[in-house]
């Protein structure tokens, strides 16, 4: 389905907008569902619901950002099997990545983003719309997408969203809807991603045994084991910085520690990995 611009809806008053009947019987449910996510996998069932019929989408990156920390974590979601790791490294490339330019775009206006270019680029005061590169776009398997977040540098917790091969228009009804569903959204992510959340988060299941790390996972935190950086392990890996970064936030979480030290130790004591001479 392609996205089209509504030109009658980009002229509605944003007070004006209102939900149809069953899109709001919809969106209460979408509410309801929310409070009871505890775990990741909730979290993706959840957005392949009710919220599908808001929300028409195919890949979701999310991001996640605490005081301690000057940049967000990100994470990716998809039922595509056109977006993977190497498009989840291009997108959030910090010079060049359609995403990355989209979320800094968000942090200057505010509102919900479209990137879209079979529609005209337009600056509302609810949302916009803006192009990209079309090389880059295409490369990217996200057709059009749009984010949004929420909070800021001064919040606890802020978040990011992206909801990309978007079904539904780039219109004013569609950020109206957006508007409405983030403030659940960043409670949900917050749930299912808190570090400090044992019920969520904890390592160990009741039985003692800790949640298996992939086979990738393995190998970074042999490397980690051996003081090598990011970067460093990367390059051994054949990979980008930005996906190393994202395989240590997991192994931290799936180890239930604080830093990379802590990840190595535990790894060694529990005979996960052996110590590299």
């Amino acid at each position: 389905m392609t996205t089209i611009l509504s030109t009658p809806q980009d002229q509605i008053d944003p007070w004006e907008l209102t939900l149809s009947e069953e899109q709001r019987l919809v969106f209460m449910e979408v509410i309801e569902e929310s409070l009871r996510l505890h775990h990741r996998s909730h979290f993706f069932n959840w957005l392949q619901r009710g919220f599908q019929y808001l929300l028409a989408h195919e890949v979701v990156i999310v991001g996640v950002r605490g005081v301690e920390r000057a940049s967000y974590d990100y994470e990716y979601l998809t039922s595509s099997r056109y977006f993977a790791d190497a498009q989840f490294d291009a997108v959030l490339h910090e010079e060049h990545g359609v995403v990355s330019q989209a979320f800094q775009k968000w942090t200057r206006l505010g509102v919900p983003v479209f990137c879209n270019n079979q529609v005209p680029e337009l600056d509302k005061t609810n949302f916009s719309v803006t192009h990209a590169d079309e090389g880059l776009l295409q490369a990217s398997e996200l057709k059009s997408f749009v984010v949004h977040g929420f909070g800021d540098e001064h919040s606890r917790i802020a978040t990011l969203v992206m909801f990309g091969r978007l079904n539904s228009p780039a219109n004013a009804l569609t950020a109206h809807l957006l508007e409405l569903l983030m403030p659940h959204l960043h409670c949900a992510i917050v749930k299912v991603t808190a570090n400090k959340c044992p019920s969520v988060l904890a390592t160990t299941a009741r039985n003692g045994r800790v949640k298996p790390l992939s086979k990738r996972e393995l190998e970074v935190l042999e490397w980690l084991q051996a003081g090598k950086t990011n970067w460093e392990i990367g390059n051994i890996m054949q990979v980008s910085p930005l996906t190393i970064k994202n395989h240590v936030q997991n192994i931290l979480r799936k180890l239930d520690v604080e830093n990379r030290s802590q990840a190595a130790s535990k790894a060694l004591k529990l005979g996960l990995i052996t110590r590299k001479q």
